[in-house]
């Protein structure tokens, strides 16, 4: 079928086109090729093209999966392809190649998918902004002067400007939700241990961060979890086994009213922007019309320990990623090999202590048993995705004398002196001040979700987040699935690129 509106379909769509031989793969492909080639050069989305492999892999196609001959992008991190670069967005990887599939590339491919590329990523996945040194920045299709958010900015801008339905992302502390937020999409954060994290790890940052992908339509999210969710021999955590479907949860109506909590108020005492707080008031109060029970009130967890704890983990695991760079390469790494903020957020890790570590993970779990009690209550917790709407390119930029600081502390290892300064309680606030929402459910384990329901008066998306108890994916769905049939949902084939 010439000239068939690819664009319109989200990957079930289109595996329904392909099923019924309306459209053959290698025409799905073809078309995806051609809106890559088109608007990647604006956006800066996809780092490295695979359509020679898609194109083999759409003749020898296997119908038997859910999403049979439907393009998708992965993410260019801890979503390894066997032959493929897998860089973390850094140039100390830039030659390195998967020697193996990812565990959850291989559940991937089982569902039928087509890997036609990777995606922009900022360097170690680290910033909610993607504007890597490697690959420069990546743009917002809404419009092109604001970021996408990140990690997952790359998969994010792909999908928002209809390059493929669907693409591969993971979050460790938001990376899911806020470039879902930022670009009008669909973001759901599993459950701690629903999805794989091998093979080469038991965990991915102490549990915090787990892979799913970024979609249009929910349904889209719903069917992949399907397919990938599992128990994972040899993974440090594994929650309780779902028997029935996600993707019939997004169809099924509550037949109870619902007793729901929001907050506008960040946790950390910082600003929030009105359009923020405003896209959660919609949102309750249409709940709350429908006759669910609407309640503001903040989570019952100390967010500033959250916080604490959150950059506690982001240094030791920047230390320790810093050190299998240095295996990698067979040598010490330098300030050079890396970004200046990276090699600095190493040298913060060196200088966080064992104990240090372990009461910050104690302060997760209390954290998670305050909010598996809370839930007892309340079945949804709802909050913005992100505090602020999207950065322009650029914004967030060092100044010249956070550089030349960044230099100075790099040159002389001064990280102990910083530390003993009280430099980093600044540090978190400046941080997590533009995205302090996110981190909760990552360190408690919950699934969250962000769902894209407000537009600024600037024409740029914000989302809403909702939270509900470990293992409970299918109220979460079930939700969306109610708010994707409102007027407020944004219809992402509005964007400028689209």
């Amino acid at each position: 079928m010439a000239g068939f509106p690819y664009k319109n379909y989200d990957g079930i769509g289109l595996a329904e086109l392909v099923r019924k031989r309306e459209v053959t793969a290698g025409e799905v492909i073809e078309a995806a090729i051609e809106e890559i080639d088109k608007k990647n050069p604006k956006l800066n989305a996809v780092i490295n093209k695979m359509y020679d492999q898609a194109r083999e892999k759409a003749e020898q196609l296997d119908s038997s999966g859910a999403f049979s001959g439907v393009p998708i992008l992965l993410k260019d991190i801890a979503q390894e392809i066997k032959g493929e670069p897998i860089t973390s967005g850094s140039k100390a990887y830039y030659h390195y190649k998967a020697a193996e599939d990812s565990a959850i590339v291989e559940r991937m491919r089982k569902t039928g998918t087509i890997f036609i590329g990777q995606t922009n990523i900022p360097e170690l996945a680290l910033m909610g902004i993607t504007e890597p040194a490697l690959y420069g920045s990546t743009r917002n299709p809404w419009n092109l002067n604001y970021t996408p958010g990140g990690s997952s900015g790359g998969s994010a801008a792909a999908v928002a400007s209809g390059m493929v339905p669907i693409a591969g992302a993971n979050d460790g502390g938001g990376s899911i939700r806020i470039p879902a937020a930022f670009t009008g999409l669909f973001g759901f954060k599993p459950t701690r241990g629903r999805t794989p994290v091998g093979k080469k790890e038991g965990r991915h940052w102490q549990g915090s961060a787990v892979d799913h992908v970024l979609t249009r339509s929910v349904r889209d999210s719903a069917l992949m979890l399907d397919w990938i969710k599992g128990y994972e021999r040899g993974a440090a955590f594994h929650t309780g086994p779902f028997e029935a479907n996600y993707c019939d949860a997004v169809k099924e109506p509550f037949t109870r009213p619902l007793k729901i909590a929001f907050s506008t108020i960040s946790p950390i005492g910082t600003d929030v922007d009105p359009d923020c707080r405003e896209a959660v008031h919609k949102a309750v109060t249409y709940l709350e019309s429908l006759g669910h029970i609407v309640e503001e009130k903040n989570a019952p967890v100390d967010g500033k320990k959250i916080a604490n704890s959150f950059m506690t983990l982001y240094f030791g695991e920047v230390a320790a990623s810093l050190k299998d760079m240095e295996a990698l390469l067979g040598r010490n790494i330098k300030m050079g090999d890396v970004e200046p903020s990276t090699y600095i957020l190493g040298l913060l890790g060196k200088a966080i202590t064992a104990e240090d570590f372990v009461l910050s993970i104690r302060e997760w779990d209390k954290a998670a048993n305050q909010m598996e009690a809370f839930h007892d209550t309340y079945d949804f917790y709802v909050t913005p995705t992100t505090a602020y709407p999207p950065s322009k390119i650029g914004e967030l930029d060092m100044n010249a004398f956070e550089n030349y600081l960044i230099h100075i502390v790099g040159t002389f290892h001064l990280q102990r002196v910083v530390k003993k300064l009280g430099m980093i309680d600044q540090m978190v606030e400046n941080n997590l001040k533009r995205t302090p929402f996110t981190q909760l459910a990552n360190l408690t384990g919950q699934p969250a979700m962000s769902v894209p329901l407000h537009m600024t008066k600037e024409g740029l998306p914000v989302g809403v987040q909702f939270m509900s108890a470990k293992g409970r994916e299918d109220l979460l769905f079930q939700m969306a699935g109610l708010l994707e049939e409102t007027d407020d949902w944004i219809d992402v084939k509005k964007n400028r690129m689209y």
